[in-house]
Formats: C-alpha cells, sequence, structure tokens
C-alpha cells in the first residue's frame, strides 16, 4: 500500500489541462488510488439517495453529474496507459481490476434508491411541455435529454430488476470483466510471439528500404539477434503482404496472422470466448431480452438486430458477386504468370496490386514516398482541420504524457481561445494492444470546468534511428479516420459529463471519423501534404486521378471482409442462452454463420476471425461491429452534402462542427443529423461508393 499523501493520482493535476503527471505516476499508484475514488463515489451517490425532499434536477442530477469525478480522472489515465502502453505490471493491475470495477458500477448504475430518484424525474420530465424546464430552450433540451438517457441507462442497466435478479446480474458482469481482460491478454502475448522472425532479407524481397528497415528495428528491439521481424497488426493478415514477392512467406505471415488465439496454448482464447458469449446471452436474458444482440441494440440507432441483418444482407450478395469478380482477374493474372496456382487468402493484396498496375498503371506501395508521416500529420490532417474549423495545433514538447514516443499538441480556436490538448502515440510496441483508437484522457465539462484532452493511437513501425516514417495509404487514411474521433472528442462542448466528447451511440460514433477521412484525396489537402520525400514534388496529377478513379477497386474484397466480421459478431451474438449453453465448435461455427450469409469465400478471410476479434470480445463493439458500415451510410451522405456545397470551406465546416460534433451526446444523433443534413441519410451514395449499385 502506497501512502496515500504522495500518490499523485489523488490530487488535482498541476499540468495544463489537468494533464495526468505520467512522469510522477508509477503502477503501484493505481489500486490504491481506485479504492480511496471508488469509496468517495460511493458516498457521493449516498448523499444524493440521502435527501428526503422531492428530486429535482438541482439536487438528483446536477450533483449525479459531479460525482465519480476522482474515479473518472484515475480510470481514463489508467486505461489510457493500459492499452497503450501494457507492461507486465501494468497487465497485472488490469486483471485485479476488472472486476472491482465491474462491482463498483453496477454498485451504481443498479442502486435502487438512485433509480427511484430518476424515475420520479423521468416522468415528470415526459409529462411537461418541451420548453417547460428552462426559458433557455438549448439548455432545458439538454437537461431533458439527460434524465432521459440516465433512466434509460439505469432501465437498461437492470436497475428495475428485484435484489435477487440484481446478484445474478452482478455475478454475470464481474466474471465478464474478467473474461474480456483475459481475451485481451491472451490476444497482445499470442500476437508478439507470432510475429514472423527472418535471418535473411531475400526472405522480404519487394518490401521498400523504409520497410526493411522498420522490420530490422523490430528485431532489435525485441532482442533478437539481426535478422527482420514483422510483427502483426490486429486485422487478418498484413500490409506487406501487397508487396512481398516470396509466395511461401506470404502464407507464412497470413497462418500466423489467422491461427492467434487458437493454437490449443495458454494463449488460446477458444474457451474465454465462447463462455464471454454463454454469460452475454445469460445476463441478456435476464435482463428481458432474447440475446445480447436484441440487448445491445435496443439502446442504439439501429433498434433491433433485424434492422442490422436487413443492411448487412443487403449488402452482402452483392459485396460477394463483386469479390468473385475481382477473384477471376486476379486468378488470371496468376494464370498468365510462369506458374499457375489457385489463389489464395495470402495471394490476394500481392495480385491485387499486378491487377491495379496493369489496369490503372498504379502501384500503391510505391506511393509511400509522399505519405511522410509528419506532412500527412501536419500538412495534411492539421491543415484540413485549420482550414474547415480555424484550428491551430502548436506541440508541447514541455508536456510528457505516457509513453516517450507520445506527442503533445495544444489546440486553439481562430480568435486565439484555448480547445484542449491532442496526444499522437503513431508506432506498435510490444506493450501496445493493435489496431488504431482514440481515446479521451480528460472530457470537457461547463459543469465541472474541464477543457478535452484526447489521444490517437496508431500501430504504424517504426524505421531506424535516422530514417523517415513513410506511411502507406491505408495508414496515412487511418490518421484521417482516427483524428477524426480526436476533433469529436475536442469539439463536443456540453454541460454535462454524461454527454462529453465521443459518448453518442455506438452505432453512430463512426460517423466523424469517417467524415474527416474524406479530406485526404480533397484536392487542396492532398497538394499540400503529399510532397515527394526527397524532391517535394507533389503527388503527379495523373497519380491522383487514378488514385481518385480507383475509389471503387477492390471494393468487393474489402466489403466482404467486413461484412463477413460484422456477421460473425452478429451470429455469436443471436444465439439465446440455452443455444449459447451448448458444446460449440469455433472454428464450425464460423464457418457456418459465413456460408449462412454467403461470405464463406476462402480466397476471402473475414477481416478478424472471434479468437482475435478484439472488438468484439475485449472491447466495447460486442454485437456493435456493423456500427462502421451503419455510419457509412451517413457519411456517404454527407460527403454528398459537402460537394454540393462549396466543400471545404469554413462555413461547412462550422456548420458540421456547431450541428453534429459539438453537441458531443447532449441530443439524439440522427436528430442531430437532420439538423445538420436538413433530412435523413440516404443509402444510395454509399452504394455508389462501394461498387454495389450496379
Amino acid at each position: 500500500m502506497t501512502d496515500a499523501s504522495a500518490n499523485p493520482l489523488l490530487f488535482p493535476s498541476p499540468l495544463p489541462y489537468s494533464l495526468p503527471p505520467y512522469a510522477q505516476i508509477r503502477p503501484e499508484h493505481y489500486l490504491p488510488a481506485f479504492e480511496v475514488a471508488f469509496d468517495e463515489h460511493l458516498q457521493e451517490i449516498a448523499a444524493i439517495t440521502r435527501v428526503r425532499s422531492v428530486p429535482t434536477f438541482e439536487n438528483t442530477m446536477e450533483p449525479l453529474e459531479s460525482s465519480g469525478r476522482l474515479l473518472h480522472d484515475i480510470a481514463t489515465a489508467f486505461y489510457t496507459v493500459s492499452s497503450a502502453d501494457a507492461t507486465e505490471a501494468i497487465q497485472q493491475i488490469e486483471e485485479q481490476l476488472a472486476p472491482l470495477m465491474a462491482a463498483h458500477e453496477d454498485a451504481v448504475m443498479l442502486d435502487g434508491a438512485l433509480y427511484q430518484r430518476i424515475k420520479t424525474l423521468h416522468d415528470a420530465v415526459d409529462a411537461a411541455p418541451s420548453d417547460a424546464a428552462d426559458a433557455d430552450a438549448d439548455v432545458a433540451a439538454e437537461k431533458r435529454y439527460l434524465v432521459q438517457r440516465w433512466y434509460r441507462e439505469m432501465t437498461h442497466a437492470g436497475a428495475g430488476l428485484d435484489d435477487e435478479a440484481k446478484a445474478t446480474l452482478t455475478s454475470l458482469n464481474t466474471q465478464l470483466s474478467t473474461l474480456t481482460t483475459t481475451f485481451e491478454k491472451n490476444l497482445l502475448a499470442d500476437t508478439n510471439e507470432l510475429a514472423v522472425h527472418t535471418t535473411d532479407a531475400a526472405d522480404l524481397a519487394g518490401l521498400s528500404d523504409g520497410e526493411l528497415s522498420a522490420a530490422a528495428q523490430a528485431a532489435s528491439d525485441r532482442g533478437l539477434d539481426g535478422g527482420y521481424l514483422v510483427t502483426l497488426p490486429l486485422f487478418t493478415g498484413h500490409p506487406y503482404l501487397a508487396s512481398l514477392r516470396d509466395r511461401s512467406v506470404r502464407e507464412r505471415i497470413m497462418t500466423a496472422s489467422r491461427s492467434r488465439g487458437m493454437r490449443g496454448d495458454a494463449n488460446d482464447n477458444r474457451a474465454a470466448l465462447l463462455q464471454i458469449v454463454r454469460l452475454r446471452a445469460q445476463r441478456a436474458a435476464l435482463l428481458g431480452y432474447p440475446s445480447h444482440a436484441a440487448y445491445v441494440t435496443a439502446d442504439e440507432t439501429a433498434g433491433d438486430p433485424q434492422a442490422v441483418s436487413d443492411l448487412l444482407h443487403r449488402l452482402a450478395v452483392p459485396a460477394a458477386r463483386n469479390a468473385h469478380r475481382e477473384q477471376q482477374a486476379l486468378q488470371a493474372s496468376i494464370d498468365a504468370g510462369a506458374d499457375r496456382f489457385d489463389l489464395a487468402a495470402h495471394d490476394w493484396a500481392f495480385y491485387t496490386e499486378k491487377v491495379r498496375q496493369a489496369e490503372y498503371a498504379i502501384d500503391t506501395a510505391a506511393l509511400r514516398p509522399w505519405f511522410e508521416a509528419e506532412r500527412v500529420l501536419k500538412d495534411g490532417v492539421f491543415y484540413a482541420a485549420n482550414r474547415l474549423y480555424g484550428v491551430t495545433f502548436t506541440e508541447r514538447p514541455d508536456l510528457h504524457a505516457y509513453h516517450p514516443e507520445a506527442r503533445v499538441f495544444e489546440v486553439h480556436n481562430e480568435d486565439g481561445s484555448a480547445q484542449g490538448l491532442y496526444v499522437l502515440d503513431l508506432y506498435t510496441r510490444d506493450s501496445k494492444r493493435g489496431g488504431a483508437w482514440m481515446n479521451s484522457i480528460v472530457s470537457q465539462s461547463l459543469l465541472r470546468g474541464t477543457k478535452a484532452v484526447v489521444v490517437n493511437n496508431l500501430n504504424v513501425s517504426k524505421p531506424a534511428d535516422g530514417m523517415p516514417t513513410l506511411l502507406s495509404l491505408d495508414e496515412a487514411n487511418t490518421l484521417f479516420h482516427e483524428f477524426g474521433h480526436a476533433l469529436h472528442g475536442l469539439f463536443a462542448t456540453v454541460t454535462y459529463p454524461h454527454f462529453a466528447g465521443t459518448a453518442v451511440f455506438r452505432d453512430f460514433v463512426e460517423f466523424p471519423s469517417q467524415v474527416n477521412e474524406m479530406w485526404m484525396f480533397w484536392p487542396e489537402i492532398l497538394d499540400n501534404y503529399a510532397r515527394h520525400i526527397d524532391t517535394g514534388e507533389p503527388l503527379p496529377a495523373e497519380v491522383v486521378h487514378k488514385l481518385q478513379s480507383t475509389e471503387s477497386f477492390n471494393q468487393g474484397f474489402a466489403t466482404s471482409e467486413y461484412l463477413a466480421a460484422a456477421w460473425l459478431d452478429q451470429a455469436w451474438h443471436a444465439l439465446s442462452a440455452d443455444e449459447a449453453a451448448q458444446d460449440i465448435d469455433v472454428v464450425g461455427f464460423e464457418a457456418s454463420a459465413l456460408a449462412g450469409i454467403g461470405l464463406d469465400n476462402p480466397a476471402v478471410p473475414t477481416r478478424y476471425s472471434s479468437t482475435y476479434f478484439q472488438h468484439v470480445f475485449s472491447g466495447g463493439y460486442s454485437a456493435g461491429y456493423y456500427s462502421y458500415i451503419w455510419s457509412e451510410v451517413l457519411d456517404a451522405d454527407t460527403v454528398e452534402w459537402f460537394r454540393e456545397n462549396g466543400g471545404l470551406t469554413r462555413e461547412n465546416g462550422d456548420r458540421f462542427r456547431d450541428r453534429l460534433l459539438g453537441v458531443g451526446g447532449s441530443k439524439d444523433p440522427l436528430e442531430a443529423y437532420r439538423d445538420f443534413r436538413g433530412r435523413d441519410a440516404e443509402i444510395a451514395p454509399l452504394l455508389k461508393r462501394r461498387g454495389l449499385d450496379d
């Protein structure tokens, strides 16, 4: 037990914007600080429920929103580290913390006395005219919506159950918290263990000097005696598969990628996965839902699993058809060569680039010199935000985040007012989980007087010292995407922390980030950042034209692999408690589910197989991975709006910021979209974008 008086987590941060003083925080500080924060939060809740007078917004909702600040600050500081720099000590803390955090969340969300006070307010709000709460309509609307959301979320969490059912629910939640932590720990360990090592540079023929440098650096960082290490991304396959000439090496990498979590060793995730599915199904039944998917979608914009199923099925048929056409073209490319063989999953990316070069005379792997990371960040991502919203980003080397590679930038509005901090953690490392994401360390709230501190994490291979970081097209796109989440977190301006940042429905949260992707190829943005690392020459106009003309190229594959994962998520979570209790073979279940929607093409594997589907089994996307395509309907429709209204202008940016990004979660997201667009979204632009409209 550390001395509380010396624990930096228990005192307000002395740093700007309440950035946690990570330089002073040691692993042993976390658990004692959580214990203090849990107790303080429960005392704050008890003070609300002890009030004898009739519930009002002032004596119930405002103190509720003010409560738990210490816990929030400690939790965001810790979970930022546990995702991005999970040392062995941090992993041990997370394992101990998981059941404690689940129990505490249940203690608040299932508190019967608190629920009754909120229910009383909710019933009164529902009966009152919409403008009765306050003379200021915006303030009144936010207060009304806050009551509605708290009531809905507590009901959804099980606050209306009897005591016996609540005890069962708490047990289920505690078990789930432990299992999802185990799943993530196993996946990180297996991903590291399965990295592909070679001592012969010839094995990696086709990679650029920068990519070879990154592989050599990865081997050095791992302590290997020379050679090259190809670390695995979170998704199936690897970006290098598009370039590697040695088919056996491509197969080796793909096999390693697809075997994660199912090798029968200590990191095998199948048992944890099946137990997660069973417990989620049991919890859904306890809460009155036929499945976990029904439980999740009931409080999303989709409303129910059938709406999700309808969309996925509508897209799966043309996606599979287009993937088959693409497969035939790739097979023809193979057959035209000296060695003939049947196209396999590990060949797809390599021969896609051959076909792309043949049809469009463009080699995307050769474009890396035009996508140097620093230019993409400052002259692309930041520049687009400045053009649209007037914000500027100034690096603060005097502010230190949780890892030496995480860079801190201060964000200001056009009028000079401070907006918050942006942290970028670009490079992969063994202690960082796979994929890319955004999270908040500090959330904006007028009630608490805080401004946002947001983080973007990517997993770009780090080159050797002195070598530039050259991004692939996908990596540059990912940076634009994740920065869209960051802008959402930075721009949301709300009174109550419940609505802060990206606290919107899961199947809406990807929408702002997908909109931000479009600026990557917007002419005035692309011309500003896509400059050759050696010559400074812009990306040739004919290359830009070819890139734009290939927007739907390989979209059969891309859409199919995504839809396969989204459907797999739905299939697991559509199981009833009785169905989930059966003896299930994971491999067989996957095969049956994918065959059922027509996405069982061996050459087009699902983007994530179950045993390494982190989004679903240790992240926040269970029964919600469909969110990306669901949000893309809004995104594609929004792109059309920008094109119709003059593109990248301050007027358009201000409208998007004020009516969508700025409201955070303080109003129904579809209502916010209608306020911005003037109508509901239409699906036609999405079908056209992905080549699914013929």
